[in-house]
């Protein structure tokens, strides 16, 4: 009788090791598996940064042209407004620069290009008196927004190249 405790106390002790060997097998994959998501993190964030570093960089450009009246403020409240939506890393830009989002809501709608030749004069007119309207109205806060996203741009390009 005393073998078979003997006997049943060995079987014990394998499955006992047999179990910890693969407990420490599991936790060794969950740790690497940690470890892969947390590089996989690491890479997708740095290609949002870089996302946006390009973004940033093409609206410090434009906003810069702005402010030198290189570049007409419903063309470039326009393209700001498109590439500030395309921001991966920051949110809730529209309420920093209500007065460009405002422009840019006002013109978005009015035809460009191909459509824009297409209209008849009496179009083309209307369309340019509602652009002229919108740009006297909105031109003094345009102008302060721009000195403030030009601020804001330059501190999110100091965050994103450090």
């Amino acid at each position: 009788m005393s073998d078979f405790w003997l006997y049943a106390l060995l079987l014990a002790v394998i499955i006992v090791l047999v179990l910890a060997f693969y407990a420490g097998k599991l936790l060794k994959q969950v740790a690497q598996q940690k470890q892969q998501q947390a590089q996989a993190k690491i890479k997708q964030q740095q290609a949002l940064n870089k996302h946006d570093k390009k973004v940033f960089d093409s609206v410090l450009l434009i906003t810069r042209a702005m402010q030198q009246e290189q570049c007409e403020f419903d063309e470039g409240c326009w393209r700001l407004s498109v590439l500030l939506s395309s921001l991966k890393t920051v949110t809730e830009v529209t309420s920093k620069f209500p007065g460009i989002y405002t422009l840019y809501d006002e013109i978005k709608g009015f035809a460009i290009r191909d459509a824009r030749k297409a209209l008849t004069k009496k179009e083309r007119m209307r369309e340019d008196y509602q652009r002229m309207k919108a740009l006297n109205e909105m031109h003094d806060k345009v102008v302060a927004d721009l000195d403030v996203l030009h601020q804001f741009t330059s501190e999110q390009l100091t965050r994103l190249t450090a």
